[in-house]
């Protein structure tokens, strides 16, 4: 097989695995503060019961994050030799703030958060753990940084060494806040506070149906819908503030993402679509002069497309196409699960209507989708180039690796995130199962007389 299919599956492989557990650990992080705090200061048993029994599910989310995470750092120099080198300045500058103030802060009070229940005050375990999930967020702020450094480049210049090429930074804030980075980081942190609400309310609602911690499941879900519901408005603001900058800053990737092919034309909106590439065309639901509406503010007004573009810069646009509008329908049911939810909360008919609870324990897997889908949308949509305009995927492999140890790595690779999935599956049943700890019987009698 060629080389370069197969390091780019690999990676994808690593990122798309170890990006199940981030977005997790990231909104999980939101509602063990939140649920803490209201311990903190109602001083209600329910909720120091519902924190403990999230921070369980927390650290053992936390742990298989991190093991698979590392795996990249090593792929970018036995892979990817030549990236490396031409984006060590600007990659080792954000990865290095990421292990200072975001690891090191997240790492360092994760022992009390996890173990320090009878050991500190309440006090300072509600301070760490707030520490714990602003370390997690500031993990996310430098990680997306340098990946959208990738998309729109800025704040460097080109600097030859004898036959090497590299970019050096030039000015350390605008490459942090590169046109893309803080529309992107928003994105990113909205998903990830969606993608951890979904698990909360999938697990109160698979607790409800088994009439099992009933107190618990019904708390749980309130705090986790109140937050589902901000996460899925600032998906729909920021994933609208987004496209926006793709049109202006990546018109390539745009015209792949709805299959416009023409060089200037006005352009639609597809609802569904197939792409036939080789006819240069998109047969499906669409609206019509939509997306020359959402760009430019008219119907009428023409679009950069495809064909305005050589092929050998074109992004693949089947695939990008259907993730993005995979991505999109997504979306649009995450917010109508959320919303009827919230009307039947307001209704009393939530904890009590089973057809929607039994709707919920799988939507935990939606946003997980959603993510994986925006990143491919992301990433392949910006190909054929790993730095944007300046470094096509082609140029950046390493020079000494061979096919046969990227398939043979690929392979096991594959069985040990498979068997690390097993694993995390495994544990994260065990706990469910288990359930919270303490006093469950005197709290249903509470909230019952309540």
């Amino acid at each position: 097989m060629d080389i370069l299919l197969l390091s780019r599956i690999q990676f994808a492989l690593t990122v798309m695995f170890h990006y199940i557990y981030p977005p997790l650990s990231i909104g999980l992080g939101m509602v063990l503060v939140i649920m803490e705090s209201m311990s903190i200061f109602t001083k209600n048993p329910l909720y120091h019961q519902m924190t403990k029994f999230w921070v369980k599910i927390f650290g053992l989310i936390f742990a298989i994050g991190v093991a698979t995470g590392i795996v990249m750092e090593f792929e970018f120099g036995t892979n990817w030799a030549t990236y490396s080198r031409y984006v060590g300045d600007i990659f080792g500058s954000a990865l290095a703030a990421e292990g200072v103030f975001a690891f090191f802060l997240e790492s360092g009070f994760l022992a009390i958060l996890l173990f320090g229940w009878d050991k500190v005050s309440p006090r300072m375990h509600w301070i760490s753990t707030m520490l714990v999930c602003l370390g997690a967020h500031f993990s996310a702020v430098w990680i997306v940084v340098a990946g959208s450094w990738m998309q729109t480049p800025a704040g460097y210049h080109i600097v030859t060494q004898g036959s090497h090429v590299r970019a050096e930074i030039t000015d350390f804030w605008a490459m942090v806040f590169n046109p893309s980075s803080m529309e992107r980081l928003a994105h990113v942190l909205s998903g990830a506070w969606e993608t951890a609400a979904f698990m909360v309310l999938s697990i109160s609602a698979f607790y409800l149906l088994k009439k099992k911690h009933i107190a618990f499941a019904k708390a749980s879900m309130k705090v986790a819908l109140a937050m589902a519901v901000i996460a899925c408005l600032g998906q729909m603001i920021t994933g609208r503030i987004s496209a926006e900058g793709v049109a202006k800053r990546q018109p390539a990737k745009l015209a792949a993402m709805e299959g416009h092919y023409a060089a200037q034309a006005p352009a639609d909106f597809y609802i569904l679509g197939i792409v036939d590439d080789n006819k240069s065309e998109v047969n499906g639901l669409k609206i019509k002069g939509m997306l020359s509406y959402l760009t430019t503010g008219d119907f009428n007004k023409p679009v950069q497309g495809l064909e305005s573009f050589k092929k050998e810069d074109r992004p693949p646009v089947a695939i990008v196409f259907q993730s993005y509008h995979g991505m999109i329908i997504i979306g649009i049911v995450c917010m109508f699960l959320v919303f009827t939810a919230v009307i039947l909360l307001w209704q009393k008919r939530l904890f009590e209507s089973t057809w929607f609870l039994k709707l919920l324990v799988p939507a935990v897997l939606l946003p997980q989708l959603a993510n994986q889908l925006g990143w491919i949308t992301a990433e392949v949509g910006r190909q054929p180039w790993i730095v944007y305009g300046l470094l096509r995927t082609s140029e950046a492999l390493s020079k000494s690796v061979q096919a046969n140890a990227v398939l043979t790595s690929l392979i096991m690779f594959t069985l040990i995130y498979t068997l690390l999935f097993v694993l995390f599956i495994f544990l994260l049943d065990q706990k469910i199962k288990h359930g919270p700890e303490g006093f469950e019987h005197d709290i249903d009698t509470q909230m019952h007389r309540a």
